[in-house]
């Protein structure tokens, strides 16, 4: 959970997060990396001995949730094929205006950027994306998503991927404007949008 929320992490700072050792850290990222659930990297930072940094493997990473990938895919294959790829943008369209509802309706009692998109965060956590908001440069707010639970089907239809950025946007309301930055379908480690409020 700490590589998959933090990233890349030394034993050292895994250690810190926990309250325990770094050879103690270092001891259980061994036995993770013998299941084969982490790798090593060793990054070099100028004198001295290269620094080991450990992340998730693809194993790992199957740990967390994937909203039935398979299916899914095969399901949206099988609308853009028998129905039309047309069919596939209006099933995308409801999905994304349904969400836009529900956000909004919980959203509704919020008051300026900041509280919408820390709510927005909860929602989507609550949903299994990991979300969570932080400070960005410049004054900005940024939503990272650490999971994304329907990245088979986010690869597969990037509809999916167009529609929630246009959904935060429309929750959050003309008082911010929201860009993406990294983006896990595009082999980034998570997602991040950064939110910046409009100037009236």
């Amino acid at each position: 959970m700490t590589l998959k929320m933090q990233g890349a992490q030394t034993s050292a700072e895994v250690g810190r997060r926990h309250g325990i050792t770094g050879e103690a850290a270092r001891q259980q990222l061994l036995k993770l990396h013998e299941d084969g659930l982490v790798t090593e990297e060793r990054r070099s930072s100028g004198r001295g001995r290269p620094s080991t940094y450990w992340h998730l493997s693809e194993k790992g990473q199957a740990r967390f949730p994937d909203t039935h990938a398979a299916l899914t895919v095969d399901i949206l294959r099988s609308i853009s094929e028998v129905l039309g790829p047309e069919a596939l943008d209006r099933v995308i369209a409801e999905r994304e205006a349904t969400t836009l509802a529900h956000y909004l309706d919980a959203l509704s009692g919020c008051s300026g950027t900041r509280e919408r998109l820390e709510k927005l965060a909860a929602l989507r956590n609550a949903e299994g994306y990991m979300a969570q908001v932080e400070e960005g440069e410049d004054g900005a707010l940024l939503l990272v998503e650490n999971h994304c639970p329907i990245c088979a089907a986010a690869s597969v239809c990037q509809g999916f991927c167009r529609a929630e950025k246009a959904v935060f946007q429309n929750a959050l309301g003309a008082g911010a404007t929201i860009e993406r930055d990294e983006h896990i379908v595009s082999g980034g480690r998570r997602c991040t949008y950064v939110v910046r409020e409009t100037v009236a």
